[in-house]
Protein backbone atom coordinates (compact mmCIF):
# COMPACT_ATOMS: atom_id res chain seq x y z
CA UNK A 1 0.00 0.00 0.00
CA UNK A 2 2.99 2.21 0.25
CA UNK A 3 4.35 1.57 -2.72
CA UNK A 4 1.21 2.40 -5.16
CA UNK A 5 3.70 4.13 -7.44
CA UNK A 6 5.11 1.06 -8.72
CA UNK A 7 1.62 -0.43 -9.48
CA UNK A 8 1.58 -0.14 -12.74
CA UNK A 9 -2.53 -1.28 -13.27
CA UNK A 10 -3.42 1.32 -10.57
CA UNK A 11 -1.09 3.75 -12.53
CA UNK A 12 -2.81 3.15 -15.78
CA UNK A 13 -6.05 2.61 -13.95
CA UNK A 14 -5.71 6.41 -12.75
CA UNK A 15 -4.77 7.52 -16.32
CA UNK A 16 -7.24 6.38 -18.46
CA UNK A 17 -10.24 7.02 -15.42
CA UNK A 18 -8.54 10.58 -15.70
CA UNK A 19 -8.30 11.11 -19.25
CA UNK A 20 -12.00 9.47 -19.58
CA UNK A 21 -13.48 12.13 -17.32
CA UNK A 22 -11.43 14.90 -18.37
CA UNK A 23 -12.34 14.65 -21.65
CA UNK A 24 -15.63 13.10 -21.02
CA UNK A 25 -16.85 15.96 -19.54
CA UNK A 26 -16.24 18.68 -22.13
CA UNK A 27 -19.37 17.96 -23.49
CA UNK A 28 -21.75 18.87 -20.33
CA UNK A 29 -21.32 22.80 -20.61
CA UNK A 30 -22.26 25.56 -23.08
CA UNK A 31 -19.70 27.57 -24.46
CA UNK A 32 -19.12 30.26 -22.06
CA UNK A 33 -18.32 34.17 -23.43
CA UNK A 34 -16.31 35.78 -24.21
CA UNK A 35 -13.11 33.55 -24.73
CA UNK A 36 -14.92 30.12 -25.63
CA UNK A 37 -17.40 31.62 -28.13
CA UNK A 38 -14.55 33.61 -29.92
CA UNK A 39 -12.16 30.97 -30.35
CA UNK A 40 -14.83 28.59 -31.52
CA UNK A 41 -16.47 30.95 -33.80
CA UNK A 42 -13.33 32.03 -35.22
CA UNK A 43 -12.71 27.85 -36.26
CA UNK A 44 -16.08 27.63 -37.72
CA UNK A 45 -14.99 30.40 -39.77
CA UNK A 46 -11.83 29.10 -41.01
CA UNK A 47 -13.19 25.60 -41.32
CA UNK A 48 -16.00 27.13 -43.35
CA UNK A 49 -14.46 29.43 -45.14
CA UNK A 50 -11.10 27.58 -46.02
CA UNK A 51 -9.16 30.08 -45.66
CA UNK A 52 -5.85 28.95 -42.95
CA UNK A 53 -3.78 31.74 -43.28
CA UNK A 54 -6.05 34.60 -42.48
CA UNK A 55 -7.87 34.63 -38.81
CA UNK A 56 -11.33 36.20 -38.67
CA UNK A 57 -13.79 36.87 -36.30
CA UNK A 58 -17.32 37.48 -36.97
CA UNK A 59 -16.41 37.73 -40.42
CA UNK A 60 -13.37 40.18 -39.65
CA UNK A 61 -9.61 40.28 -39.83
CA UNK A 62 -8.65 39.18 -36.58
CA UNK A 63 -5.13 39.15 -35.53
CA UNK A 64 -4.66 39.41 -32.06
CA UNK A 65 -3.47 35.89 -31.49
CA UNK A 66 -1.37 33.10 -33.61
CA UNK A 67 -3.25 30.42 -35.47
CA UNK A 68 -2.52 27.72 -33.76
CA UNK A 69 -5.88 27.41 -31.30
CA UNK A 70 -8.02 28.38 -34.16
CA UNK A 71 -6.31 26.22 -36.55
CA UNK A 72 -6.55 22.58 -34.17
CA UNK A 73 -10.42 23.69 -33.56
CA UNK A 74 -10.98 24.31 -37.10
CA UNK A 75 -9.43 20.94 -37.59
CA UNK A 76 -11.82 19.37 -35.01
CA UNK A 77 -14.86 20.79 -36.34
CA UNK A 78 -13.62 19.31 -39.48
CA UNK A 79 -12.75 15.66 -38.23
CA UNK A 80 -16.17 15.46 -35.47
CA UNK A 81 -18.49 18.09 -36.90
CA UNK A 82 -19.53 21.48 -34.69
CA UNK A 83 -20.20 21.12 -30.83
CA UNK A 84 -19.08 22.16 -27.76
CA UNK A 85 -17.22 19.25 -26.85
CA UNK A 86 -14.99 19.94 -30.59
CA UNK A 87 -14.49 22.92 -29.47
CA UNK A 88 -13.09 22.17 -26.32
CA UNK A 89 -11.50 18.82 -27.08
CA UNK A 90 -7.79 20.58 -28.23
CA UNK A 91 -8.01 22.42 -24.58
CA UNK A 92 -8.70 18.73 -23.02
CA UNK A 93 -5.90 17.32 -24.83
CA UNK A 94 -3.28 19.79 -23.90
CA UNK A 95 -4.43 19.62 -20.45
CA UNK A 96 -4.17 15.46 -20.29
CA UNK A 97 -0.32 16.38 -22.44
CA UNK A 98 0.76 18.28 -19.67
CA UNK A 99 0.17 16.35 -16.97
CA UNK A 100 1.71 13.02 -18.46
CA UNK A 101 4.84 15.13 -19.82
CA UNK A 102 5.27 16.46 -16.18
CA UNK A 103 5.04 13.41 -14.92
CA UNK A 104 7.42 11.34 -17.26
CA UNK A 105 9.99 14.45 -17.03
CA UNK A 106 9.36 13.92 -12.99
CA UNK A 107 10.20 10.62 -13.30
CA UNK A 108 13.12 10.71 -15.49
CA UNK A 109 14.78 13.74 -13.50
CA UNK A 110 14.08 12.91 -10.11
CA UNK A 111 12.75 9.47 -10.02
CA UNK A 112 9.57 7.24 -10.50
CA UNK A 113 7.46 8.38 -7.05
CA UNK A 114 8.35 12.34 -7.88
CA UNK A 115 6.66 12.07 -10.98
CA UNK A 116 3.84 10.05 -9.73
CA UNK A 117 3.55 12.90 -7.53
CA UNK A 118 3.78 15.17 -10.08
CA UNK A 119 1.05 13.87 -12.40
CA UNK A 120 -1.42 13.80 -9.49
CA UNK A 121 -0.61 17.33 -8.50
CA UNK A 122 -0.87 18.63 -11.88
CA UNK A 123 -3.77 16.70 -13.22
CA UNK A 124 -5.89 17.83 -9.27
CA UNK A 125 -4.49 21.17 -9.14
CA UNK A 126 -7.68 23.70 -9.67
CA UNK A 127 -6.52 26.06 -12.42
CA UNK A 128 -4.95 23.57 -14.53
CA UNK A 129 -8.07 21.18 -14.08
CA UNK A 130 -10.33 24.62 -14.95
CA UNK A 131 -8.21 25.78 -17.61
CA UNK A 132 -8.35 21.94 -19.43
CA UNK A 133 -11.96 22.32 -19.88
CA UNK A 134 -12.00 26.26 -21.36
CA UNK A 135 -11.72 26.88 -24.73
CA UNK A 136 -8.81 29.18 -24.66
CA UNK A 137 -5.44 29.93 -25.84
CA UNK A 138 -3.76 30.05 -22.21
CA UNK A 139 -4.34 26.27 -21.94
CA UNK A 140 -2.62 26.01 -25.89
CA UNK A 141 0.39 28.43 -24.85
CA UNK A 142 1.17 26.16 -21.66
CA UNK A 143 0.75 22.61 -22.81
CA UNK A 144 3.27 23.65 -25.78
CA UNK A 145 5.75 25.36 -22.73
CA UNK A 146 5.35 22.25 -21.06
CA UNK A 147 6.92 20.36 -24.00
CA UNK A 148 9.54 22.97 -23.98
CA UNK A 149 9.99 22.81 -20.15
CA UNK A 150 9.79 19.15 -19.67
CA UNK A 151 12.14 18.51 -22.80
CA UNK A 152 14.36 20.81 -21.14
CA UNK A 153 14.91 19.32 -18.06
CA UNK A 154 15.29 15.47 -19.82
CA UNK A 155 17.86 16.87 -22.49
CA UNK A 156 20.05 18.54 -19.59
CA UNK A 157 19.94 16.37 -16.32
CA UNK A 158 23.41 15.00 -16.01
CA UNK A 159 22.62 11.34 -16.82
CA UNK A 160 21.50 11.90 -20.29
CA UNK A 161 23.67 10.54 -23.24
CA UNK A 162 24.28 12.77 -26.37
CA UNK A 163 21.99 11.23 -28.63
CA UNK A 164 18.98 11.99 -25.67
CA UNK A 165 20.43 15.28 -25.52
CA UNK A 166 19.86 16.45 -29.03
CA UNK A 167 16.63 14.89 -29.15
CA UNK A 168 15.16 16.12 -26.40
CA UNK A 169 16.59 19.50 -27.04
CA UNK A 170 15.24 19.35 -30.72
CA UNK A 171 11.91 18.97 -29.15
CA UNK A 172 12.40 21.39 -26.28
CA UNK A 173 13.13 23.93 -29.31
CA UNK A 174 9.77 22.61 -31.50
CA UNK A 175 7.60 23.55 -27.98
CA UNK A 176 8.84 27.08 -28.16
CA UNK A 177 8.33 27.47 -31.58
CA UNK A 178 4.75 26.08 -31.17
CA UNK A 179 4.21 28.23 -27.93
CA UNK A 180 5.33 31.10 -30.83
CA UNK A 181 2.45 30.06 -32.79
CA UNK A 182 -0.26 29.23 -29.86
CA UNK A 183 0.40 32.98 -28.18
CA UNK A 184 3.21 35.00 -29.80
CA UNK A 185 6.81 35.95 -28.90
CA UNK A 186 6.18 35.54 -25.48
CA UNK A 187 6.25 31.58 -26.52
CA UNK A 188 10.26 32.59 -26.44
CA UNK A 189 10.60 35.51 -24.20
CA UNK A 190 9.53 33.63 -21.63
CA UNK A 191 11.72 30.33 -22.17
CA UNK A 192 14.40 32.39 -22.98
CA UNK A 193 14.27 35.01 -19.45
CA UNK A 194 14.07 31.51 -17.53
CA UNK A 195 17.41 30.23 -19.07
CA UNK A 196 19.20 33.68 -18.84
CA UNK A 197 18.94 33.57 -15.19
CA UNK A 198 19.01 29.79 -14.34
CA UNK A 199 22.73 30.70 -15.91
CA UNK A 200 23.29 33.69 -13.45
CA UNK A 201 22.19 31.82 -10.38
CA UNK A 202 23.49 28.41 -11.36
CA UNK A 203 26.71 29.43 -12.83
CA UNK A 204 26.01 27.14 -15.24
CA UNK A 205 27.88 28.83 -18.29
CA UNK A 206 28.49 25.82 -20.54
CA UNK A 207 24.60 24.86 -20.57
CA UNK A 208 24.33 27.21 -23.89
CA UNK A 209 26.94 24.55 -25.40
CA UNK A 210 24.47 21.55 -24.75
CA UNK A 211 21.61 23.65 -26.25
CA UNK A 212 21.94 22.21 -29.96
CA UNK A 213 21.51 26.44 -30.78
CA UNK A 214 21.68 25.97 -34.63
CA UNK A 215 19.68 22.71 -35.31
CA UNK A 216 17.52 24.19 -32.45
CA UNK A 217 17.00 27.72 -34.28
CA UNK A 218 16.61 26.04 -38.02
CA UNK A 219 14.14 23.88 -36.38
CA UNK A 220 12.44 26.61 -34.63
CA UNK A 221 11.77 28.65 -37.45
CA UNK A 222 11.02 25.75 -39.95
CA UNK A 223 8.18 25.57 -37.75
CA UNK A 224 6.81 29.26 -36.48
CA UNK A 225 8.30 31.10 -39.49
CA UNK A 226 5.96 30.26 -42.06
CA UNK A 227 2.69 30.82 -41.15
CA UNK A 228 3.83 34.83 -39.84
CA UNK A 229 5.79 35.28 -43.49
CA UNK A 230 1.89 33.92 -45.27
CA UNK A 231 -0.37 35.96 -43.53
CA UNK A 232 2.08 39.36 -44.05
CA UNK A 233 2.16 38.48 -47.35
CA UNK A 234 -1.50 38.32 -47.64
CA UNK A 235 -2.40 40.92 -45.17
CA UNK A 236 0.15 43.46 -44.73
CA UNK A 237 -1.19 45.34 -41.79
CA UNK A 238 -0.73 42.22 -39.56
CA UNK A 239 3.04 42.28 -38.95
CA UNK A 240 3.12 45.66 -37.39
CA UNK A 241 -0.49 45.29 -35.27
CA UNK A 242 0.70 41.90 -33.89
CA UNK A 243 4.48 42.56 -33.08
CA UNK A 244 4.16 46.28 -32.42
CA UNK A 245 0.67 46.62 -31.02
CA UNK A 246 -0.17 42.99 -28.97
CA UNK A 247 3.30 42.71 -27.65
CA UNK A 248 5.23 45.98 -26.52
CA UNK A 249 1.98 48.22 -26.60
CA UNK A 250 0.32 45.66 -24.08
CA UNK A 251 2.74 45.27 -22.15
CA UNK A 252 3.48 48.63 -21.49
CA UNK A 253 0.60 50.40 -22.03
CA UNK A 254 -3.00 51.00 -20.17
CA UNK A 255 -5.08 51.14 -23.50
CA UNK A 256 -6.34 47.63 -23.08
CA UNK A 257 -7.80 48.95 -19.83
CA UNK A 258 -6.65 45.21 -17.89
CA UNK A 259 -4.78 46.56 -15.16
CA UNK A 260 -5.00 45.12 -11.76
CA UNK A 261 -3.08 44.46 -8.68
CA UNK A 262 0.61 43.57 -7.71
CA UNK A 263 -0.35 40.51 -6.26
CA UNK A 264 -3.04 39.01 -8.57
CA UNK A 265 -0.68 36.59 -9.76
CA UNK A 266 0.34 35.51 -6.13
CA UNK A 267 -2.71 35.27 -5.37
CA UNK A 268 -4.34 33.08 -8.35
CA UNK A 269 -1.18 30.54 -8.23
CA UNK A 270 -1.92 30.15 -4.13
CA UNK A 271 -5.69 29.41 -5.38
CA UNK A 272 -5.21 27.50 -8.36
CA UNK A 273 -2.58 25.33 -6.33
CA UNK A 274 -5.53 23.90 -4.69
CA UNK A 275 -5.65 21.69 -2.81
CA UNK A 276 -2.03 21.61 -2.51
CA UNK A 277 -1.87 24.84 -1.12
CA UNK A 278 -0.32 23.79 1.95
CA UNK A 279 2.92 23.05 0.91
CA UNK A 280 3.23 25.90 -1.69
CA UNK A 281 5.72 27.89 0.16
CA UNK A 282 7.97 25.03 1.20
CA UNK A 283 7.98 23.26 -2.46
CA UNK A 284 8.98 27.04 -3.35
CA UNK A 285 11.76 27.18 -0.44
CA UNK A 286 12.90 23.83 -1.49
CA UNK A 287 13.62 24.67 -5.58
CA UNK A 288 16.30 27.73 -3.63
CA UNK A 289 18.22 25.29 -1.33
CA UNK A 290 21.66 23.58 -2.45
CA UNK A 291 20.94 20.46 -4.29
CA UNK A 292 22.91 17.29 -3.41
CA UNK A 293 24.76 15.47 -5.62
CA UNK A 294 23.90 17.48 -8.78
CA UNK A 295 27.67 17.69 -10.72
CA UNK A 296 26.27 20.24 -13.09
CA UNK A 297 22.69 20.72 -13.84
CA UNK A 298 20.14 22.32 -10.96
CA UNK A 299 16.43 21.30 -11.98
CA UNK A 300 14.91 22.48 -9.09
CA UNK A 301 16.25 26.13 -9.70
CA UNK A 302 15.19 25.69 -12.99
CA UNK A 303 11.68 25.33 -11.84
CA UNK A 304 12.03 27.56 -9.38
CA UNK A 305 13.25 30.26 -11.65
CA UNK A 306 10.52 29.13 -13.85
CA UNK A 307 7.88 29.68 -11.77
CA UNK A 308 9.18 33.22 -10.57
CA UNK A 309 10.15 34.93 -13.73
CA UNK A 310 6.63 34.08 -15.23
CA UNK A 311 4.86 35.49 -12.35
CA UNK A 312 7.12 38.39 -12.14
CA UNK A 313 7.26 39.13 -15.59
CA UNK A 314 3.06 39.45 -15.63
CA UNK A 315 3.55 41.66 -12.16
CA UNK A 316 5.30 44.35 -14.46
CA UNK A 317 2.84 44.12 -17.23
CA UNK A 318 0.23 46.64 -17.54
CA UNK A 319 -1.98 43.88 -19.06
CA UNK A 320 -3.09 41.34 -16.25
CA UNK A 321 -5.50 38.51 -16.67
CA UNK A 322 -5.81 35.36 -15.18
CA UNK A 323 -4.98 32.84 -17.57
CA UNK A 324 -1.51 34.26 -18.20
CA UNK A 325 0.30 32.57 -15.05
CA UNK A 326 -0.83 28.95 -16.54
CA UNK A 327 2.09 27.83 -17.81
CA UNK A 328 3.55 27.85 -14.14
CA UNK A 329 1.74 24.99 -12.95
CA UNK A 330 3.82 21.93 -14.26
CA UNK A 331 7.02 23.69 -12.82
CA UNK A 332 4.92 24.21 -9.37
CA UNK A 333 3.50 20.61 -9.46
CA UNK A 334 6.74 18.92 -9.47
CA UNK A 335 8.89 21.39 -7.04
CA UNK A 336 5.50 20.47 -4.54
CA UNK A 337 6.12 16.67 -6.14
CA UNK A 338 9.92 16.56 -4.54
CA UNK A 339 8.60 18.18 -1.22
CA UNK A 340 5.81 15.80 -0.48
CA UNK A 341 8.49 12.85 -1.36
CA UNK A 342 10.68 14.01 1.30
CA UNK A 343 8.51 16.72 3.00
CA UNK A 344 7.47 16.29 6.63
CA UNK A 345 4.54 14.35 7.66
CA UNK A 346 3.18 17.27 9.53
CA UNK A 347 3.46 19.46 5.98
CA UNK A 348 1.40 16.48 4.16
CA UNK A 349 -1.41 16.84 7.17
CA UNK A 350 -1.55 20.64 6.97
CA UNK A 351 -2.19 20.41 3.47
CA UNK A 352 -4.96 18.03 3.91
CA UNK A 353 -6.29 19.58 6.76
CA UNK A 354 -6.71 23.01 4.83
CA UNK A 355 -8.23 20.86 2.05
CA UNK A 356 -10.99 19.26 4.39
CA UNK A 357 -11.34 23.06 6.07
CA UNK A 358 -11.83 24.34 2.10
CA UNK A 359 -14.55 21.69 1.73
CA UNK A 360 -16.19 23.22 5.05
CA UNK A 361 -16.08 26.31 3.71
CA UNK A 362 -18.03 25.52 0.61
CA UNK A 363 -20.92 23.42 2.55
CA UNK A 364 -21.15 26.52 4.69
CA UNK A 365 -21.41 28.90 1.74
CA UNK A 366 -24.11 27.19 -0.03
CA UNK A 367 -26.59 28.52 2.20
CA UNK A 368 -25.59 32.31 1.17
CA UNK A 369 -25.42 31.51 -2.46
CA UNK A 370 -28.58 33.21 -3.64
CA UNK A 371 -27.10 36.57 -2.77
CA UNK A 372 -25.07 36.18 -5.78
CA UNK A 373 -28.14 36.31 -8.11
CA UNK A 374 -28.14 40.43 -9.27
CA UNK A 375 -31.02 40.02 -11.96
CA UNK A 376 -34.34 38.91 -11.91
CA UNK A 377 -34.29 35.42 -12.06
CA UNK A 378 -30.63 34.32 -11.18
CA UNK A 379 -31.60 32.83 -8.00
CA UNK A 380 -33.09 29.92 -9.57
CA UNK A 381 -29.99 29.48 -11.35
CA UNK A 382 -27.63 29.49 -8.03
CA UNK A 383 -30.41 27.75 -6.23
CA UNK A 384 -29.71 24.81 -9.13
CA UNK A 385 -25.92 24.92 -8.39
CA UNK A 386 -26.19 24.63 -4.93
CA UNK A 387 -26.21 20.53 -4.86
CA UNK A 388 -23.39 21.26 -7.42
CA UNK A 389 -21.41 23.06 -5.02
CA UNK A 390 -22.88 21.15 -2.25
CA UNK A 391 -21.31 18.14 -3.18
CA UNK A 392 -17.79 19.50 -4.32
CA UNK A 393 -17.71 20.54 -0.56
CA UNK A 394 -18.55 17.04 0.35
CA UNK A 395 -15.98 15.44 -1.68
CA UNK A 396 -12.84 18.03 -0.12
CA UNK A 397 -13.89 17.50 3.30
CA UNK A 398 -14.06 13.91 2.68
CA UNK A 399 -10.90 13.70 1.68
CA UNK A 400 -8.89 16.08 3.11
CA UNK A 401 -9.91 14.25 6.13
CA UNK A 402 -8.74 10.73 4.76
CA UNK A 403 -5.58 12.17 3.66
CA UNK A 404 -5.13 13.51 7.03
CA UNK A 405 -5.48 10.11 8.41
CA UNK A 406 -3.32 8.45 5.73
CA UNK A 407 -0.73 11.21 6.97
CA UNK A 408 -0.50 10.41 10.36
CA UNK A 409 0.13 6.66 9.89
CA UNK A 410 2.90 8.26 7.24
CA UNK A 411 1.39 6.46 4.03
CA UNK A 412 2.51 9.04 1.69
CA UNK A 413 1.18 7.32 -1.56
CA UNK A 414 -1.85 7.19 -0.37
CA UNK A 415 -2.17 10.38 0.98
CA UNK A 416 -1.06 12.53 -2.18
CA UNK A 417 -3.30 9.77 -4.34
CA UNK A 418 -6.49 10.44 -2.31
CA UNK A 419 -5.91 14.54 -2.21
CA UNK A 420 -5.93 14.42 -6.05
CA UNK A 421 -9.24 12.89 -6.42
CA UNK A 422 -10.52 15.04 -3.93
CA UNK A 423 -9.07 17.82 -5.48
CA UNK A 424 -9.90 16.36 -9.11
CA UNK A 425 -13.83 15.39 -8.74
CA UNK A 426 -14.21 18.79 -6.51
CA UNK A 427 -13.22 20.71 -9.11
CA UNK A 428 -14.82 18.68 -11.73
CA UNK A 429 -18.13 19.23 -9.67
CA UNK A 430 -18.23 22.59 -9.62
CA UNK A 431 -17.23 23.29 -13.45
CA UNK A 432 -20.30 20.91 -14.37
CA UNK A 433 -23.05 22.35 -12.01
CA UNK A 434 -22.36 25.81 -13.38
CA UNK A 435 -24.00 25.09 -16.72
CA UNK A 436 -27.80 26.90 -15.93
CA UNK A 437 -25.61 29.87 -15.64
CA UNK A 438 -23.41 29.63 -17.84
CA UNK A 439 -26.42 29.07 -20.51
CA UNK A 440 -27.87 32.32 -19.40
CA UNK A 441 -24.12 34.37 -19.86
CA UNK A 442 -24.08 32.68 -23.41
CA UNK A 443 -27.55 33.47 -24.50
CA UNK A 444 -28.43 30.27 -25.95
CA UNK A 445 -32.11 30.45 -24.22
CA UNK A 446 -32.82 33.01 -27.33
CA UNK A 447 -31.84 30.81 -29.71
CA UNK A 448 -35.31 28.97 -30.66
CA UNK A 449 -36.92 32.51 -31.17
CA UNK A 450 -34.08 33.49 -33.29
CA UNK A 451 -34.47 30.53 -35.38
CA UNK A 452 -37.69 31.09 -35.38
CA UNK A 453 -37.42 34.48 -36.40
CA UNK A 454 -35.14 32.96 -39.05
CA UNK A 455 -32.06 34.30 -38.04
CA UNK A 456 -30.29 31.08 -39.37
CA UNK A 457 -31.45 31.67 -42.76
CA UNK A 458 -28.70 33.11 -44.51
CA UNK A 459 -31.16 35.43 -46.46
CA UNK A 460 -32.56 37.10 -43.15
CA UNK A 461 -30.30 40.09 -42.22
CA UNK A 462 -28.92 40.18 -38.28
CA UNK A 463 -27.80 42.90 -36.45
CA UNK A 464 -25.67 43.21 -33.47
CA UNK A 465 -26.54 46.55 -32.22
CA UNK A 466 -24.31 47.95 -29.71
CA UNK A 467 -22.95 44.65 -28.23
CA UNK A 468 -21.45 41.88 -29.31
CA UNK A 469 -22.64 38.07 -28.29
CA UNK A 470 -19.56 35.77 -29.08
CA UNK A 471 -21.10 32.39 -27.70
CA UNK A 472 -24.73 33.25 -29.53
CA UNK A 473 -22.76 34.13 -32.90
CA UNK A 474 -21.17 30.38 -33.01
CA UNK A 475 -24.64 29.06 -32.26
CA UNK A 476 -26.17 30.64 -34.82
CA UNK A 477 -23.75 29.44 -37.19
CA UNK A 478 -23.36 32.70 -39.16
CA UNK A 479 -21.76 36.15 -38.80
CA UNK A 480 -23.55 39.48 -37.70
CA UNK A 481 -23.49 42.99 -39.03
CA UNK A 482 -21.99 44.90 -36.07
CA UNK A 483 -23.15 48.13 -35.21
CA UNK A 484 -21.99 50.90 -33.02
CA UNK A 485 -19.39 48.70 -31.71
CA UNK A 486 -15.87 48.71 -31.89
CA UNK A 487 -14.04 46.70 -28.76
CA UNK A 488 -11.07 44.22 -30.33
CA UNK A 489 -12.86 45.21 -33.85
CA UNK A 490 -10.75 48.26 -33.96
CA UNK A 491 -8.53 47.22 -36.16
CA UNK A 492 -10.69 45.35 -38.14
CA UNK A 493 -12.75 47.62 -38.65
CA UNK A 494 -10.04 49.98 -40.08
CA UNK A 495 -9.27 47.63 -43.00
CA UNK A 496 -12.65 46.91 -43.86
CA UNK A 497 -15.07 49.42 -42.29
CA UNK A 498 -17.69 48.54 -44.94
CA UNK A 499 -18.30 45.40 -42.50
CA UNK A 500 -20.21 47.39 -40.43
CA UNK A 501 -22.55 49.97 -39.76
CA UNK A 502 -20.56 53.11 -37.26
CA UNK A 503 -24.16 54.58 -35.64
CA UNK A 504 -27.42 53.73 -34.29
CA UNK A 505 -28.83 56.58 -36.49
CA UNK A 506 -27.01 54.41 -39.90
CA UNK A 507 -28.79 51.21 -38.50
CA UNK A 508 -32.27 52.67 -38.09
CA UNK A 509 -31.88 53.82 -41.81
CA UNK A 510 -30.43 50.73 -42.77
CA UNK A 511 -33.81 48.89 -40.97
CA UNK A 512 -36.34 51.18 -42.69
CA UNK A 513 -35.08 49.99 -45.83
CA UNK A 514 -35.24 46.57 -45.23
CA UNK A 515 -38.58 46.91 -44.09
CA UNK A 516 -39.94 48.77 -46.80
CA UNK A 517 -37.95 46.11 -49.24
CA UNK A 518 -39.44 43.44 -47.85
CA UNK A 519 -36.10 41.53 -46.32
CA UNK A 520 -36.76 40.33 -43.02
CA UNK A 521 -34.03 41.34 -40.48
CA UNK A 522 -33.40 40.36 -36.71
CA UNK A 523 -31.17 42.66 -34.25
CA UNK A 524 -29.60 41.01 -31.17
CA UNK A 525 -29.15 44.62 -28.33
CA UNK A 526 -29.09 45.33 -25.07
CA UNK A 527 -32.81 46.11 -23.60
CA UNK A 528 -31.97 49.61 -22.67
CA UNK A 529 -31.49 50.47 -26.75
CA UNK A 530 -34.19 48.37 -27.78
CA UNK A 531 -36.52 50.85 -25.41
CA UNK A 532 -35.05 53.48 -26.66
CA UNK A 533 -35.49 52.90 -30.50
CA UNK A 534 -39.26 51.67 -29.69
CA UNK A 535 -39.75 55.36 -28.40
CA UNK A 536 -38.11 56.62 -31.28
CA UNK A 537 -41.31 54.88 -33.10
CA UNK A 538 -38.91 52.69 -35.38
CA UNK A 539 -40.98 49.55 -36.32
CA UNK A 540 -40.04 47.12 -34.57
CA UNK A 541 -41.56 43.55 -32.77
CA UNK A 542 -40.02 41.95 -29.58
CA UNK A 543 -39.31 38.44 -30.50
CA UNK A 544 -37.47 37.44 -27.28
CA UNK A 545 -35.61 39.32 -24.03
CA UNK A 546 -33.63 37.23 -21.19
CA UNK A 547 -32.58 40.66 -19.56
CA UNK A 548 -29.63 40.69 -21.07
CA UNK A 549 -30.24 41.11 -24.57
CA UNK A 550 -33.08 41.56 -25.90
CA UNK A 551 -33.75 40.14 -29.90
CA UNK A 552 -36.00 42.67 -32.48
CA UNK A 553 -37.61 41.65 -35.57
CA UNK A 554 -38.94 44.37 -38.53
CA UNK A 555 -41.63 41.80 -39.35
Amino acid sequence: MRELHKNKTLVWTLFFAFAAILLGVLRMRTLVPPDEGRYAEMAREMFASGDWITTRLNGIKYFEKPPLQTWMNALTFEVFGLGDWQARLWTGLCGLMGVVLTGHAGKRVFGERIGFYAALVLASSLYWVICSQVNSVDMSLSSMMTIALCALLIAQRDDATPSEQRNWMLVCWAGMALSVLAKGLIGLVLPGGVLVLYTLFARDWKIWTRLHLVKGLLLFFLIAAPWFVLVGLKNPEQPHFFFIHEHFDRFLKKEHHREAAWWVFFALLAIGSVPWIGVLVQSLVLGAKPEQGALRFKPRLLLLVWVAFIILFFTKSNSKLPGYIVPVFPAAALLIAIYLDGGTRRSRMLTAGLTALLGAGLLGFVPFMLRLAHRPGEDALYAAYQPWVLAAGLVLLIGGLLSMLYARQMQRDLTVLILAIAGFAGTELLLTGFEPIGQVRAGTRLLPALEAAGATNPATHVYSVGIYEQSLTFYLGRTVTLVDYLDEFSFGLEQQPELAIPTIPAFVERWRLDAAAGVKSVAITRPDIAADLKRQGVPLRVVADDGRRTVIANF
